[in-house]
């Protein structure tokens, strides 16, 4: 009691204000003095809101707008890769973006272009934005994808870690969106529940024994956090880890959870496990029969091809040279990510030329335009797709940058530059 009384007092507080720096685009004194998040090496409190639309770094992606609670899962999964490895890793509902660019930093950080991390949305328009945040973000060993959980459980010991931050009721956004509380019932908990559990079931053959999911929820009850995490272990087979937390995180019997009033943030619930071997008997007769099908062994001998065409990392191959299954399409330029279509559809959904272009100039590892640094005026001119003038650069298709990171390609013809910012990702508001 004495517990929610807290959490209650707090939620009439204003909210924090946090972003995490990229840490492979540094910019020299960007938010230097600002507090640090805890648990996280790029995480920085700030004390008001900024225009942040209005700053031509975010677009640049010198860094991301994210709750510092949000921040924690990318904790569990930098405590999970040291102790258990994870090159190859799904984020299975990873839109906006918030955890996919935590997760990418944090790969690369500790195996440095040797891994591969495949970002999915499930919904169309939610994945558009991952891509963009993704393509922001420059790391180009992540990439984007739009497929049901169950197209990854056909393909079975694919990835070493799974990150399922699975939709949830919303508890924990209660302070920051007045809608999640507006929208909340004890019907949506009992739905939400179950659908996680089908999300996580449906997902479950392509872990590899030994592999971790990370499971997270931005609620607060029982029923969506330790509940579902109890009926992994026990339904499907794995074990508990246990992680070091600081000082202001909850432990609970399944996994941990943040706050407010114990922590800056808003709410969110980790549980983090690792998939036992299949000696270790799945309790298959427990199971809905809806989902039987979808979580029974599969053949070792089966005729299902695993990520792509090279071989796994583990052999030394490059998972850049993604191919496709139907629904992971390698972006022709080998640039950083692509949005997957599905057999039948064609190309709906995949990036055009522009949007590929765009995403090779964004890369850390560079595109190879000759890159002309502007000012801020003209930055944000060209982020809102006007048109700009830039009479001593050359002739021809050049990178602009603003504080020396890339912002996107124009054709500069002398009088005028040919904005080649992909049109649906300009600002929208007035600069």
């Amino acid at each position: 009691a004495s517990r929610a009384a807290v959490v209650l007092e707090a939620l009439r507080e204003e909210p924090s204000v946090s972003l995490r720096l990229n840490p492979f685009m540094r910019v020299e004194g960007l938010f230097e003095g600002c507090r640090e998040v805890e648990w996280s090496p790029w995480g920085r409190f700030l004390e008001k809101r900024p225009a942040f639309t209005l700053d031509p770094l975010l677009h640049a992606g010198a860094y991301y707008v994210q709750d510092s609670s949000a921040m924690f899962v990318g904790h569990v999964l930098r405590q999970a890769v040291d102790r258990f490895g994870g090159r190859e890793v799904l984020d299975l509902c990873a839109a906006p973006g918030g955890k996919t660019t935590d997760n990418a930093a944090s790969l690369r950080e500790c195996y440095g272009g040797g891994f591969c991390l495949v970002a999915n949305e499930v919904i169309r328009q939610r994945a558009a934005v991952l891509r963009q945040n993704v393509v922001r973000w420059g790391d180009p060993n992540v990439w984007t994808c739009s497929r049901d959980p169950k197209a990854f459980g056909a393909c079975p010991e694919s990835f070493d870690v799974i990150v399922a931050d699975v939709p949830c009721s919303g508890e924990g956004m209660f302070r920051k969106d007045a809608g999640a509380a507006a929208q909340w019932s004890r019907d949506n908990v009992a739905l939400c529940a179950a659908r996680q559990r089908r999300i996580v079931a449906d997902v479950w053959p392509a872990l590899r024994e030994g592999g971790v999911l990370i499971y997270s929820t931005c609620t607060f009850n029982l029923f969506e956090n330790d509940g579902n995490v109890r009926w992994i272990r026990e339904t499907l087979g794995a074990e508990k880890i246990e992680m070091e937390i600081p000082e202001g995180v909850i432990a609970t019997q399944e996994g941990y959870l943040l706050a407010p009033g114990f922590v800056p943030g808003e709410g969110q619930f980790c549980g983090c496990l690792v998939k036992q071997p299949q000696n270790c008997p799945v309790h298959f007769n427990t199971l809905p029969q809806y989902l039987r099908h979808q979580v029974s062994p599969l053949s070792a001998n089966a005729d299902i091809p695993r990520w792509g065409n090279a071989p796994s990392l583990r052999s030394g191959g490059d998972f850049r040279a993604i191919a496709s299954l139907g629904s992971l399409v390698a972006p022709p330029d080998g640039g950083p990510a692509s949005l997957g279509n599905t057999e039948g559809e064609g190309r709906r959904g995949a990036p055009d030329g522009k949007e590929a272009m765009h995403a090779k100039a964004m890369s850390i590892e560079g595109g190879g335009w000759l890159k002309v640094e502007v000012d801020r005026e003209t930055a944000l001119k060209y982020l809102h797709r006007d048109s700009v003038v830039l009479p001593d650069a050359p002739r021809g298709v050049i990178a602009l940058s603003y504080r020396g990171l890339t912002l996107g390609l124009a054709k500069n013809i002398g009088s005028r530059c040919n904005n080649l910012l992909p049109k649906d990702w300009r600002i929208r508001m007035d600069v």
